[in-house]
């Protein structure tokens, strides 16, 4: 499947974990910060504001270069260069990690975590078309699989080491919050990212993807845009972020508020959640195999216990107790079968999950405990997959649209800061509380529901046909 690529790929999948870590990360830096500043819970919501509203305006800043160079910026630098400089950007962010950390301020903190996702953008935009022709381009989607399960497995551990390397050992005696200890893992990830950033340069990575359309500045931005299929994705895309992001972000202070739960035991809950969209990734991924009907099934039901054996082998060796989240396995058990159910069929997966994702969410509203705790988590298992859903079901049968449509659909990553900013407003106990702000995420999912069917109908009257072939998974 890669050949001589093997070494530049093997490169490329670290810079996916790196996404993986420091977004997952970010649900341990809230909880901390909002403590050690006093922060309301709005503004504690500006960490995952000010991180993905960067891929926005690292996708309008990409725009606005190519339309005056009348060049796309990798084709004009190459994406080998563009990946490099990406990696760069990031590193330059974690810099400001060292004053905001020793002189605690919010400014320097959120202004690092946004120069960190401006890299992260030019890396989005050159690393997946890469991921593709670093290989035979059959074998396109199966590579950008395998990099969604190491993004996954930065997700799954960021959190955990980030909370060792801020509150110390875990068993035994109490421990106090070190704020300055924030710098550590993240100097030691912005040191990666520039000997990533080396090892790429002199890596086979390709700097020049053969048939690579060189006019996709701003040419045909708006007619791309004003397409309803396009703009359906748009907003799905922006929806669907946001209700993974804002889950995960908010629920550090509702364990707080509802169960007592401290700062430095919300690790292996929010590693719990980003484990769930491992799970749930490599649930699907067995339909990508060319194996039997019965071959497949067995792997389909084998595949999300393994996850979970990663999740729980992780924080086992953090020092976390891992026989409390045993319950969790039969939520496991629904997201199997309803990946049997759907088929692979991104509008029927997605029409599927939504409905399971708004239960999951309306459930973890009105009920207490471990439970609505459960539930809240289980919005990761849900939330796996639909990126490629919509994404695959957005650019469908566009022709010389998909690399104008793709930047699109990516500038709506911003939907992880903005929809988390809304129900963090909304948690404050003078409006809606923390539990009931949940219902933002309720109908993030109607609305995923709602584009499921109507981009169906829209492929369906323009002849095109979309299946599981055509799925690739985001990172």
């Amino acid at each position: 499947m890669l050949s001589k690529n093997t070494g530049a790929f093997a490169t490329l999948l670290s810079v996916f974990f790196f996404w993986g870590f420091v977004a997952a990360s970010n649900d341990i830096l809230i909880p901390v910060f909002k403590k050690a500043l006093t922060l309301s819970q709005f503004q504690s919501q500006l960490i995952s504001f000010a991180f993905y509203v960067a891929y926005t305006v690292g996708s309008l800043m990409y725009f606005i270069i190519s339309g005056v160079l009348k060049q796309d910026i990798l084709n004009r630098i190459g994406y080998k260069n563009g990946l490099s400089l990406g990696l760069c950007i990031s590193a330059a962010g974690t810099l400001l990690f060292i004053p905001a950390a020793n002189s605690a301020s919010f400014i320097l903190l959120i202004s690092g975590l946004f120069t960190v996702g401006l890299g992260f953008s030019l890396q989005q935009i050159a690393a997946n078309p890469l991921a593709i022709h670093l290989g035979n381009p059959s074998g396109g989607n199966m590579r950008l699989s395998l990099a969604g399960g190491i993004n996954n497995v930065g997700t799954t551990i960021g959190p955990v080491i980030v909370a060792f390397a801020i509150f110390g050992k875990v068993k035994g005696a109490e421990t106090t919050l070190n704020l300055s200890a924030v710098q550590v893992p993240y100097l030691v990830l912005g040191a990666a990212f520039l000997i990533a950033a080396a090892i790429i340069q002199f890596s086979s990575v390709p700097n020049r993807l053969g048939g690579e359309n060189s006019n996709s500045g701003s040419g045909n931005l708006l007619s791309t845009a004003a397409m309803p299929q396009v703009y359906l994705a748009m907003i799905a895309i922006f929806v669907y972020v946001g209700v993974e992001v804002s889950t995960a972000s908010n629920l550090p202070e509702f364990m707080k508020q509802k169960l007592g739960t401290q700062e430095k035991e919300i690790a292996p809950f929010v590693s719990l959640f980003w484990a769930s969209l491992m799970i749930g990734r490599w649930t699907s991924a067995a339909g990508a195999f060319e194996l039997k009907a019965a071959a497949k099934q067995k792997l389909s039901l084998l595949l999300p216990f393994a996850a979970f054996s990663i999740f729980a082998i992780i924080n086992y060796v953090a020092g976390y107790d891992v026989s409390q989240f045993y319950p969790y396995l039969f939520v496991v058990i629904l997201l199997a079968t309803a990946d049997a159910t759907s088929d692979g069929h991104p509008a029927r997966q997605l029409l599927i999950y939504s409905i399971l994702g708004m239960c999951a969410l309306i459930v973890g509203i009105f009920a207490s405990g471990m439970v609505s705790v459960f539930a809240f988590i289980s919005v990761g298992l849900f939330c796996s997959t639909l990126w490629p859903c919509v994404f695959t079901l957005g650019i469908a049968g566009l022709g010389d649209k998909i690399n104008t449509a793709s930047s699109l659909l990516i500038m709506m990553i911003m939907g992880g800061g903005i929809v988390s900013l809304i129900q963090g407003a909304l948690a404050d106990k003078s409006l809606l509380g923390i539990q009931h702000s949940y219902w933002v995420g309720v109908f993030c999912f109607a609305y995923l529901a709602f584009f499921a069917v109507k981009a169906q109908r829209i492929l369906k009257k323009r002849g095109v046909a979309v299946g599981e072939e055509d799925l690739a998974v985001h990172a």
